[in-house]
């Protein structure tokens, strides 16, 4: 008797092309294992014997080998109609089992894996007809109805691991195979597969341009429904401006592009036409996928980025970092893998094409090449940085979304109110209190058109951490000015929490006062000096001891439309450790919490009422150097397609209640904050 196998299940419909996929499938894996296969269509016994078919498959070929021991069968005579010669299937190291029935819920508990092929009904059909010809088409429709009957009872489908559109072009195997290696239970006879996914050869090439940057954007991805711009949009001196050097631009595209959703304890990744699912922790999952250093940068390139994941981590992700399960209608995280991408470097004045190795690496390149000649052409021109867009709605020229408060002034200072009555009881002494404001735009010429949203509050807020996140119906349009954690490729550990806020004036010296008003308050510097203590917390589980520093405190940054108060902490991450179990440390950001972190989220859960979705959590990437860098999801704005043409609207605010916060200024702040987005859209602040 041999080791029990690996046992993987391809099922399906008929005509769904499974037994192309399975033999491909096996082929693949045979470069690296023994590989045994079986079709389930040699012990069906007739047109009539779908159930029958299964119960033998399970019990004479499925039992034996699922314990490592050889299967007899007997096989069915498909001429005389009868049962044919006995057959014996040895166990591998590896054993597909593919057709009708395949991953029955009888076969479920012995099978490692699921795959269900889907195709449509009309291409089925003729794709079964063509390889079965006369014999088939008499009975379709009967061993279509049983079918049926069937998956009513047993929908094998939404128990399956993997799910891919079988378009019989040839490249379902390699998705399959690639989604495989994403199955916790496969990862140890896959290693081969999985030591060759970590083999990667990184191509880099510096183009000496400055493109405008929108227009570049627009012209590699203005078309891909899952693209992610990281836009250092704000040019300036000091701490913003290491913050503002690096833009990244990436799609899903290519051999290599993956895009990953999470919601509720399960992550669902597409590569190419397989779609698979797995349960447990997010986190888990991102240290599985990212925690590791997989590339180095290449000689001479300044940017930590050397192409990864890229995207949001949602606030409700704080599931798993001690806060409650709170659903939340849109994904808990979305997220790309990016196997090229462009990167400008705003300090140098120059822009590096990356891409992985891949038949199709160097056609990229050439396209990646000529789209920022054109784009630095049309900056150098004066052109406008919007091509393409659609004629719906440029903010300003149409009517203005009319944006309602979750929360009427009156309601929110209520909840202020007991925020402070939590603090003096002692059940926490900071409250990051929020409340959101939102809008339907109706489908047609009054509608709202999302690349060119981004693009007028990225003119009206530049920020350091801007972004613009497309992932199919759901848009991203951020301007936050604040970082929520980096880890550099060598361990480095930063935090730049953000706590006060005062707006802007168009007069100097009234805006020199509200900064001075900002730099000298009591309250402001309270409340950051507290958020600085928890994240030097939270950082101090996964840092070196002692290297945990505060190396600026309370200092006063000033942006387009507020100034801020912001510090930052620095800690070196202890070697080895998982380093997306330092992120989870973090999450969600203190600044949006409060302290203690754990007892205060629960507190906002009851007060709030509702998920926060994409606001409160992080956007950034999570480079294959090991490094990454994320922004807190403020100042974003987060749009929907309704399915009926229009979009549905969402921008959270808030801020931090202490106990001698006045409700009054609370509420203004909030108002403050909602103003840099709002004004963009030409939209006001709901009236209580």
């Amino acid at each position: 008797m041999t080791p029990a196998p690996v046992i993987i299940a391809v099922d399906g419909r008929s005509g769904a092309g499974k037994t192309t996929l399975a033999i491909e499938l096996a082929a693949r894996l045979r470069k690296h294992h023994k590989v045994s296969l079986f079709h389930l269509e040699d012990v069906y016994p007739g047109w009539n014997g779908l159930a029958a078919g299964i119960e033998r498959y399970v019990t004479t070929v499925l039992a034996p080998l699922s314990r490592g021991e050889a299967a007899e069968w007997v096989s069915w005579d498909w001429e005389n109609h009868y049962d044919g010669k006995s057959r014996t299937t040895l166990p591998a190291e590896i054993v597909i089992v593919e057709g009708v029935g395949a991953a029955a819920a009888s076969a479920r508990p012995l099978l490692d894996a699921v795959v269900w092929a889907e195709s449509s009904d009309i291409e089925r059909r003729s794709r079964a007809l063509a390889r079965d010809g006369s014999t088939y088409e008499p009975f379709w429709d009967q061993w279509a109805a049983q079918e049926d009957e069937w998956l009513a009872t047993d929908p094998v489908q939404d128990h399956a691991d993997i799910r891919v559109l079988n378009l019989a072009d040839g490249t379902a195997p390699d998705d399959v195979l690639r989604a495989l290696q994403y199955l916790p239970a496969l990862a140890a006879v896959l290693l081969p597969e999985l030591s060759a996914r970590r083999g990667l050869q990184l191509h880099a090439e510096r183009l000496d341009y400055v493109p405008d940057a929108a227009r570049l954007f627009d012209a590699l991805y203005g078309r891909s429904p899952n693209a992610v711009w990281l836009d250092s949009s704000l040019r300036t001196d000091g701490p913003p401006a290491e913050r503002s050097r690096f833009s990244i631009m990436a799609d899903d595209g290519g051999s290599f592009g993956q895009d990953v959703r999470h919601r509720s304890g399960v992550t669902r990744l597409t590569t190419g036409t397989a779609t698979v699912s797995t349960a447990g922790p997010f986190f888990r999952w991102l240290d599985a996928v990212w925690g590791r250093r997989a590339l180095r940068a290449p000689e001479g390139y300044p940017c930590e980025f050397t192409l990864g994941w890229l995207g949001y981590l949602g606030y409700e992700l704080k599931r798993e970092t001690g806060g409650s399960d709170v659903p939340s209608d849109i994904p808990d995280a979305a997220m790309i893998f990016a196997g090229r991408a462009v990167v400008l470097d705003h300090q140098e004045g120059s822009v590096w094409l990356l891409a992985l190795e891949t038949p199709d690496a160097a056609e990229w390149m050439d396209l990646a090449r000529s789209a920022v000649a054109a784009a630095a052409a049309g900056a150098t021109a004066g052109a406008p940085s919007e091509p393409g867009a659609s004629a719906a709605v440029v903010p300003g020229t149409k009517p203005a979304p009319a944006f309602t408060g979750r929360d009427t002034e009156h309601a929110y200072k209520l909840k202020i109110a007991e925020a402070q009555r939590e603090i003096s009881e002692g059940n926490t002494y900071e409250v990051c209190l929020t409340t959101a404001v939102s809008a339907a735009v109706p489908a047609g010429p009054d509608g709202l058109d999302p690349w060119r949203t981004y693009l007028a509050l990225r003119r009206r807020n530049p920020a350091p951490f801007a972004s613009y996140l497309r992932f199919g119906g759901l848009t991203v349009a951020s301007t936050s000015p604040e970082r929520f954690l980096r880890i550099a490729a060598d361990g480095g550990m930063r935090a730049e929490p953000i706590k006060g806020t005062r707006p802007r004036a168009a007069e100097p010296v009234r805006d020199r006062e509200l900064r001075e008003d900002l730099e000298s308050s009591p309250k402001d510097r309270a409340e950051n000096i507290m958020i600085v203590d928890l994240l030097r917390n939270d950082l101090s589980h996964f840092a070196v001891a002692g290297s945990v520093t505060v190396s600026r405190l309370c200092a006063i940054e000033s942006y387009a439309t507020v100034h801020q108060m912001v510090s930052t902490i620095d800690a070196r991450l202890k070697p080895g450790l998982p380093r997306a179990e330092a992120v989870a440390a973090c999450f969600p950001a203190g600044s949006m919490t409060g302290a203690p972190k754990i007892s205060t989220m629960a507190i906002l859960d009851r007060l709030e009422g509702a998920p926060r979705g994409v606001y409160s959590g992080a956007i950034g990437y999570f480079s294959l150097s090991g490094a990454m860098d994320t922004a807190v999801a403020i100042r974003t704005l987060v749009i929907r397609a309704n399915g009926a043409g229009g979009s549905d609207l969402s921008l959270g605010v808030g801020g931090a209640i202490t106990a001698d916060s006045s409700p009054q200024e609370e509420y203004d702040e909030i108002r403050t904050k909602a103003y840099g987005v709002l004004s963009a859209l030409g939209a006001d602040f709901p009236e209580s």
